[in-house]
């Protein structure tokens, strides 16, 4: 709440944040006990570990916190193991991790998508098997490789995974692999991410407190807030406001003033 006291952060969502591989339950119910009265952590993203035979009885356990609204398990993968994620390549296509990937609807749970451009061909064959099911990309599609083919991969896969309707994306720690970060050098990114996913299907995200060992949370939305200036009122809102609360089910929680008149 210090970080952002400049902005008018009226809920957070707390996505899972590993708190023990074998006890993701734990880390629900240690949110269970903060105070909500200043919006910290409103809603929850959890992580379910989807291949395990545990899965549907960990999904039921989860489901079961009324702010648990989604469910995080990272598949991000590289060749590079400095860089991985994910124990291994190729989750995304596993029978087991589709099984349990497919229990989240009953539930009503969305699915945070955190993946590297290399691996966007693939989310977008994930989003089509799953049509109903809604996907929320993370980090922008974790734009690791900023040289020329690196972005230029970022940016096709962008467009191929944007083109499924059950995709948002949410536009979050764009310095952790832009470490000597610029406004000019953030806004071809945020404004990529805008063009292939519109107002209506992107949100902006701090990754507070990751994001805080490159930039302070000021600097995230202040540079947020200038890139997006030219937009409409009505599209401001969606993208700070709108769509996280449509998405993440912060229903009753209303904006009270994000923009200056």
């Amino acid at each position: 709440m210090r970080d952002a006291g400049r902005h008018d952060v009226v809920a957070t969502v707390h996505v899972e944040a590993g708190w023990a591989a074998d006890d993701g339950v734990g880390e629900t119910r240690w949110l269970e006990s903060l105070g909500k009265s200043q919006g910290v952590a409103s809603r929850y993203v959890v992580h379910v570990p989807l291949a395990v035979p545990q899965a549907p009885a960990l999904l039921e356990a989860q489901a079961a916190f009324g702010r648990v609204v989604g469910v995080r398990d990272i598949l991000s993968w590289d060749p590079d193991p400095t860089r991985r994620f994910a124990a291994r390549d190729g989750i995304i296509d596993d029978p087991a991790w589709r099984s349990g990937l497919g229990l989240l609807a009953r539930h009503g749970l969305s699915f945070d998508l955190m993946v590297f451009p290399r691996q966007l061909a693939d989310a977008a064959r994930l989003a089509a098997a799953f049509p109903d099911q809604q996907f929320v990309l993370n980090h922008c599609g974790s734009p690791i490789d900023r040289d020329a083919e690196g972005m230029r991969t970022w940016r096709d896969g962008l467009r191929l995974l944007a083109r499924r309707d059950n995709v948002a994306i949410k536009i979050s720690d764009l310095v952790a692999y832009d470490h000597d970060w610029t406004l000019d050098s953030l806004r071809p990114v945020v404004l990529h991410c805008i063009e292939c996913f519109g107002t209506s299907r992107a949100m902006f995200g701090s990754d507070f407190p990751v994001a805080g060992m490159h930039a302070s949370f000021d600097e995230v939305y202040d540079s947020f807030k200038a890139i997006t200036a030219d937009l409409s009122k009505d599209e401001q809102t969606a993208l700070f406001f709108g769509n996280a609360r449509r998405i993440y089910r912060l229903a009753e929680v209303s904006s009270t003033g994000l923009f200056p008149a």
